[in-house]
């Protein structure tokens, strides 16, 4: 991944391949940015006037790039826009940084190394830029034959990721600065690892190779695993899980990550959907909704992610993350739409459509974490397209048993650039649920179906327990074109909310 690294050097004497100005959409046109100085003087103070002509604007993403001034050791000057100036001394919003250094990153594929002289006012803003590159510089191109075999082979021909990023303007003394770049390191890695998951294809990802991968990484960082195979799943009676991995020659495993901390006050239990390719099972999905159904384990991507971040930070806080892993397939064996059954928590469900799969993997999942009482559960899943026709394509929806509990995981989430909206969970959907047969049905009215989903997983929380639902269907996996430091593809979607829930709960700000 690329390295970052603080410097205080002076842009015209700094060795690299290209250096990085910000530019913001002036009222009368674009404005050369703070932390470019050296840069907009050597050009005769006229910097915004060369852009202008080159077409830019300063609007958000917008990159140009032009031949460094006369006197650089850089060949190469890579405007990148910061979107609308801001108003006086509110300084440039953390977001507005981390997306124009993902933009910029993500152009200089290629390239050994970068200057990056953004504006930088404190810690937060390099913690935000090193946040951007590192994100903006993800690529995934293991199964691509034509991929060069070396570094050095990808460095020719453009392939590799930028392999090194300067932050002009903060300190490699400061002690909060350096702090900044170890947390969007440690972020940043474990997030484009989820987004590696994401990107795996199917036959390569079951649930036992996931399970693998997570047992792996635990033991790396000392976080304690348990993995439930089918056998011990039949056995503690999860039958969510186990109805809906039934239909496929993989089966399903639940995967327990338990990070903990000695001066820990409080427990966060994240729980993650991950169906690992998802048919819709006997209800098979339409031709043209399939092909993308690998990024059906986005939520347990996100847990496994934030558990391990966690772990590398040492955060004082008790964080376990369970994973309900199941590849959703038709067969002989597979549930079918009519079956009944018997969850962990001892309800029974009546499926009326098996591709309502992910509440079912989730509810054994909820129940399992509740019993552990902890101070508050997040779960996180592309449960619904209902929520993706009520949001789109970059936001997630947030559902909660407790108002302001749902207002600080909104407000977490907005904080870290993650965009989220709290969505209601209105009683008079739940009787739709109502089945002659069971305890309940997985499934009930159409419309507000994205709330339906999450009034099910409630029925699965432990009592008293403090408990959120993330439905990240939209955000999770994008199919349009890269944009700021968010690729095609899996994004890694919660993963940085999920962190800063984990850091509020440390400090006794959440809950």
């Amino acid at each position: 991944m690329t390295a970052l690294t603080l410097s205080t050097a002076a842009a015209p004497g700094l060795r690299a391949d290209a250096i990085v100005v910000g530019v913001a959409k002036g009222a009368k046109g674009p404005v050369v940015a703070p932390g470019a100085e050296a840069v907009d003087k050597a050009y005769g103070g006229n910097l915004a006037g060369v852009l202008e002509t080159l077409g830019a604007a300063g609007a958000e993403g917008e990159v140009t790039k032009l031949p460094a001034p006369s006197g650089f050791k850089t060949p190469l000057v890579l405007a990148v826009g910061l979107g609308a100036e801001p108003k006086e001394d509110s300084g440039y919003d953390a977001e507005a940084l981390r997306r124009a250094a993902g933009a910029a990153a993500r152009a200089l594929a290629g390239a050994k190394k970068a200057a990056f002289a953004l504006p930088v006012v404190d810690a937060s803003d390099v913690g935000a830029i090193g946040e951007g590159v590192l994100l903006g510089a993800y690529s995934f191109d293991a199964y691509k034959n034509n991929a060069p075999a070396t570094s050095a082979d990808k460095a020719k021909n453009g392939k590799a990721p930028l392999a090194e990023a300067a932050l002009l303007g903060a300190k490699p003394r400061d002690k909060e600065h350096k702090a900044a770049v170890e947390r969007a390191t440690a972020v940043a890695e474990e997030l484009n690892r989820a987004r590696d998951l994401i990107n795996t294809p199917p036959n390569d990802l079951d649930p036992e190779a996931f399970a693998a991968v997570a047992t792996a990484a635990a033991k790396e960082h000392g976080i304690k695993v348990q993995v439930l195979d089918e056998k011990a799943l039949e056995k503690g009676g999860y039958g969510g899980i186990l109805g809906v991995g039934a239909g496929s020659a993989a089966g399903p495993r639940l995967v327990k990550l338990s990070y903990t901390s000695s001066k820990a006050k409080k427990h966060l239990a994240l729980v993650g959907k991950g169906i690992t390719y998802d048919s819709g099972g006997i209800s098979l999905k339409p031709a043209g909704h399939n092909e993308t159904m690998k990024c059906d384990m986005s939520g347990a991507a996100a847990v496994f992610a934030a558990v391990v971040a966690a772990a590398r930070l040492g955060l004082e806080v008790n964080v376990t993350g369970w994973l309900a892993l199941a590849e959703n397939m038709p067969s002989g064996s597979a549930t079918r739409p009519g079956d009944v059954l018997r969850m962990y928590s001892g309800k029974t469900v009546e499926v009326l459509n098996t591709d309502a799969e992910g509440r079912l993997v989730l509810a054994d999942a909820l129940w399992a974490a509740s019993q552990e009482k902890p101070d508050a559960i997040v779960d996180v899943a592309t449960l619904t397209g209902a929520m993706m026709l009520a949001l789109g394509s970059r936001t997630f929806g947030i559902m909660a048993n407790d108002d302001a509990f749902r207002t600080a995981v909104h407000e977490a989430a907005e904080e870290v650039g993650e965009p989220a909206w709290p969505m209601p969970l209105p009683d008079h959907l739940r009787k739709g649920m109502d089945s002659p047969t069971a305890d309940i049905a997985n499934m009930g009215e159409r419309m507000g179906g994205g709330l339906v989903a999450g009034l099910f997983l409630k029925e699965f929380v432990g009592e008293g327990i403090t408990w959120a639902h993330l439905d990240i269907a939209g955000p999770a996996f994008n199919e349009g074109g890269p944009f700021g430091y968010t690729p095609k593809g899996g994004t890694g979607t919660a993963v940085r909310t999920l962190v800063r829930l984990a850091e509020l709960t440390a400090a006794g700000d959440l809950g």
